[in-house]
């Protein structure tokens, strides 16, 4: 088995949702409520004002700094549309695009457009045309999907998706391979809460349980979704949790593949 690590772009900047939406009030909810349940210290509170105040809501520079000194190879998803409480400008987005490209970060989409196979063709073009890329994939924004979704999206030119969540191997839909994904950070460390719920300790156990049960089904990959968001001491449980991933594959020799090396393979044994 060999691990899949992703990252998804959610946000960039704080003022891209003042005035917009609710995710600011939102958040200072969730911080207060954090703090007083005694699942962040008031070291990791005092940072989060800190980077309301510096504007700064992600952590990818930071992230493919780590990654590549731990030679875990960086597929990123990025959006180039606005929707469901993502909200930055295609200006920032393709900043963002040219630095990871420049430091040999894997791309994809972040995709917004799931049930219209025009608005999820014109979501294509347009990252193709910022990114320069022709082979590249996607991931939903909060995987929404409908049963036509991957048969749009293959019909789009993907070269792979990775929204379905489930313990499956990869598989062909038209052109397109289907990555299913089996670990989201939030989905571990909320535990169906919108906020921190668990310790780092309970963490672990549910990342085993659910490595162990990866291994039980036969994958050949495991999906690891992280948000680039959470790399930061502002929220350490996170941050503790994606070191000690990495670590602990690496120590039971599971290598590192990014999607788009993973398309390569599959695409090999094929033929």
């Amino acid at each position: 088995m060999k691990a899949i690590i992703s990252h998804d772009v959610d946000h960039i900047t704080v003022a891209e949702h003042l005035f917009r939406d609710l995710i600011v009030p939102k958040y200072m909810l969730r911080m207060h409520v954090e703090l007083a349940s005694n699942k962040i210290t008031l070291r990791e509170y005092i940072l989060r004002w800190s980077d309301l105040f510096k504007n700064k809501w992600q952590n990818i520079d930071e992230l493919i700094t780590f990654n590549n000194i731990n030679k875990v190879p960086s597929s990123f998803f990025i959006a180039v549309e606005k929707g469901v409480g993502l909200n930055y400008t295609n200006d920032l987005a393709l900043l963002w695009i040219r630095q990871m490209l420049s430091r040999d970060a894997e791309m994809g989409i972040h995709g917004i457009a799931f049930d219209n196979q025009e608005d999820i063709d014109a979501e294509y073009k347009r990252f193709k045309t910022l990114s320069g890329l022709n082979h590249f994939g996607i991931r939903m924004h909060y995987v929404r999907n409908m049963e036509a979704t991957y048969t749009m999206l293959s019909k789009a030119g993907y070269t792979y998706d990775s929204t379905e969540h489930a313990f499956k191997n990869p598989y062909k839909i038209g052109n397109m391979w289907e990555f299913p994904f089996q670990i989201m950070d939030g989905w571990v460390i909320e535990n169906g809460k919108r906020w921190q719920s668990v310790n780092l300790q309970k963490a672990k156990e549910t990342t085993l349980h659910l490595i162990d049960k990866a291994h039980r089904d036969n994958l050949n990959y495991l999906n690891i979704d992280f948000h680039d968001r959470y790399f930061s001491h502002a929220f350490k449980t996170w941050l503790d949790w994606y070191v000690w991933v990495i670590e602990y594959l690496r120590s039971q020799n599971i290598g590192f593949v990014n999607y788009a090396q993973a398309v390569n393979e599959l695409n090999a044994f094929q033929q």
